[in-house]
C-alpha cells in the first residue's frame, strides 16, 4: 500500500465523523425567524365611481395590451413610441439599477458554501548557530520548508440570516425590475403627452395664421374705406392694433413648441439640436380604452408591484434582525502537505489536516439587537403605508382622468358650438360694418370673442388627448404582475434579456 493510501486510510475515521457532524448541522439549518408574510390588503372599489356616461369597450378588450399607443390611430406617435425604450437614458441607468440590485443576490448566495482559500509558500530559513540547547538541535543549519495547505470556513445557515438575506435581496431586485417597468411606461406616456403638446401648438399656430390672414382683410377694408372718407383713421388703426396683435401672439406659440420638442428629443436619447419634428395636425379623437376591473388595478401598475416587493424585503429583514439573538456556528478546517523537500511534498507522511467548530453568542450589547428589531418592525411598517399610499394613489388618477375625459367630451361639444356662434356673430357684425349700421368696434369684439373661443378649442382636444394618455398611464399601460421576474429566476440570463429588449 502507497504512502497515500496509508494516509487517507487512517483518517477515514475522523473524515466520517466529520461528515456526520455536518450533516447534523444542515438538518437543523431550517428556521426562519422572519413573520409569516402575506400583500397588505387594502380594499378595492366594486366599479370606478367616474364611468358615469363612459363608452365602455367590448368584453374582449377589457384590459389594455401590447403597445398602447397604437390604440390612438397616429402613425408619427407610433414611430417615436418605438425609439423611446432603444435611447432613453434614463431606461439604461434603470436597467443598471437592476443588475446591480441582481448581482446582490448573487453576493448573498455565496454565502450559503464554504470559503476555501489556499496559500502555498516556500520558506527557506536558518537558525542562529550561537544557540546550542536539545530543543534547537541542528541550530546554525539552513532548511527549506515547502508548505500546500487549503483552508475552509463555513457559517451554517442556523437561524435562517442568509435565507431571509436573500430573500430580501431579491425582491430588492424584483422591485427594481418593476420600477424600470414603471419608468418606461412613464416615458412613453410622456412622449404621448409633450406629443399632443406639440401637435396642440401647431394646431394654435393654424388658427393664428388663419386668424392673421382674416386681420389682413379687415385692415385692408377699414383702409379703402377710410381712404374712400366712409371710414376713420381710428377704425384704421384698431384694425392694424388686431392684425398686429395675432401675429405677435402667432409667434409666441414657437416658444413652447420648440420646448416640446425638445422634450421629445430627450425622451428619445437625442441631442435637441439635431432632432425636429415637421409641422403636425391635431385630428385625433380620444380612443376608447378598455377600463378592467378596479379589483385587478393592482396587479396592472407597475409602481404598485415595486411597493409591495419592498414590504415583502423589508419583512425578510425582521428575520434577519431576530436571528441575531441566537449564536452563530463556524465550521473551519484545513487540510494539505507540508515538507522540508518538494519531492516529498505531496507524499502521504506529508499530509496534515485540522478541523474544529467554534460558537459564539452575544452574551450582553446593551439593547442593540432589540433595537435593531424595533427599527427593522417600524420600517416594515413604513414601507406598508407606502404601499397603501400608492394603491390609494392608484386610484385616485385613474378616477380623475376618467372625470376629466367625461367632463371634456362634453364641454368639447359645448365649445364647438360657442365657437359655431362666435363666427355667425362676426359675420353679423362685419355685414352691419359694412353697411355702416355698427361702428367698427363692434366687428374687433367679435373678432377677440371667435379667436378666444377657438383658442380654448384647441386646448380642450389637447387635453382630452393628454388626459387619454394619462388614463392609459394609470392603468397600467398592458403591464401585468405576471411580467414580474420570479424569485427563482431573477438572476438568469432570460430574465435579464427580457428586461434588457424593453430598453434595446
Amino acid at each position: 500500500m502507497n504512502n497515500h493510501a496509508k494516509y487517507f486510510k487512517n483518517n477515514a475515521a475522523q473524515l466520517r465523523w466529520g461528515m456526520a457532524v455536518l450533516a447534523s448541522i444542515v438538518l437543523w439549518c431550517g428556521c426562519n425567524f422572519a413573520p409569516k408574510y402575506s400583500p397588505p390588503v387594502v380594499p378595492a372599489p366594486k366599479a370606478f365611481k367616474e364611468t358615469n356616461g363612459w363608452k365602455m369597450a367590448q368584453p374582449k378588450d377589457d384590459v389594455i395590451r401590447g403597445k398602447w399607443w397604437e390604440m390612438f390611430g397616429d402613425t408619427q406617435l407610433n414611430t417615436y413610441e418605438d425609439q423611446v425604450c432603444i435611447s432613453n437614458q434614463n431606461l439604461a441607468a434603470a436597467f443598471a439599477n437592476f443588475l446591480a440590485a441582481r448581482a446582490i443576490v448573487e453576493e448573498a448566495r455565496s454565502q450559503y458554501y464554504p470559503t476555501v482559500s489556499a496559500n502555498p509558500s516556500a520558506t527557506r530559513s536558518r537558525q542562529s548557530g550561537s544557540v546550542s540547547t536539545s530543543a534547537t538541535h541542528g541550530s546554525g543549519s539552513t532548511a527549506t520548508l515547502y508548505s500546500l495547505p487549503l483552508n475552509a470556513s463555513w457559517e451554517p445557515d442556523l437561524w435562517g440570516t442568509i435565507r431571509n438575506t436573500v430573500r430580501a435581496d431579491i425582491y430588492n431586485a424584483q422591485a427594481s425590475a418593476a420600477t424600470l417597468e414603471n419608468m418606461r411606461l412613464t416615458a412613453q406616456a410622456d412622449l404621448a403627452v409633450d406629443y399632443y403638446q406639440l401637435c396642440g401648438q401647431d394646431a394654435l399656430k393654424q388658427v393664428l395664421d388663419d386668424t392673421v390672414v382674416a386681420y389682413q382683410k379687415y385692415a385692408d377694408l377699414t383702409r379703402t374705406l377710410y381712404q374712400a372718407g366712409i371710414d376713420s383713421d381710428e377704425d384704421v388703426a384698431a384694425a392694424e392694433t388686431q392684425l398686429a396683435t395675432a401675429q405677435a401672439q402667432a409667434s409666441n406659440l414657437g416658444i413652447l413648441r420648440a420646448q416640446y420638442e425638445h422634450a421629445i428629443a430627450l425622451l428619445l436619447g437625442q441631442t435637441a439640436s439635431t432632432f425636429s419634428i415637421a409641422i403636425q395636425t391635431l385630428n385625433s379623437n380620444p380612443p376608447v380604452i378598455p377600463l378592467g376591473l378596479p379589483s385587478k388595478l393592482l396587479e396592472r401598475r407597475p409602481d404598485v408591484a415595486a411597493a409591495e416587493r419592498t414590504v415583502a424585503s423589508a419583512n425578510a429583514q425582521i428575520g434577519v434582525a431576530r436571528a441575531a439573538f441566537f449564536p452563530t456556528l463556524t465550521l473551519s478546517g484545513s487540510g494539505g502537505f507540508e515538507s522540508t523537500s518538494i519531492g516529498n511534498l505531496l507524499s502521504g507522511p506529508s499530509g496534515m489536516w485540522s478541523i474544529g467548530a467554534g460558537l459564539a453568542q452575544t452574551v450582553f450589547d446593551g439593547g442593540l439587537r432589540s433595537a435593531t428589531v424595533a427599527q427593522y418592525r417600524a420600517q416594515y411598517e413604513s414601507t406598508v403605508a407606502n404601499y397603501r399610499q400608492t394603491v390609494l394613489t392608484a386610484f385616485q388618477q385613474v378616477e380623475d382622468n376618467l372625470a376629466a375625459l367625461r367632463i371634456l367630451s362634453t364641454e368639447r361639444q359645448q365649445q364647438n358650438n360657442a365657437v359655431q356662434a362666435a363666427r355667425r356673430t362676426l359675420t353679423l357684425s362685419t355685414n352691419r360694418y359694412q353697411l355702416g349700421i355698427d361702428s367698427y368696434l363692434n366687428v374687433i369684439v367679435a373678432q377677440t370673442t371667435l379667436l378666444s373661443n377657438e383658442q380654448t378649442a384647441v386646448n380642450l382636444q389637447v387635453q382630452q388627448m393628454t388626459a387619454s394618455v394619462q388614463l392609459v398611464l394609470a392603468l397600467g399601460g398592458g403591464w401585468d404582475e405576471s411580467q414580474l421576474p420570479a424569485p427563482n429566476g431573477i438572476t438568469t440570463k432570460k430574465t435579464e434579456d427580457k428586461l434588457k429588449g424593453a430598453i434595446n
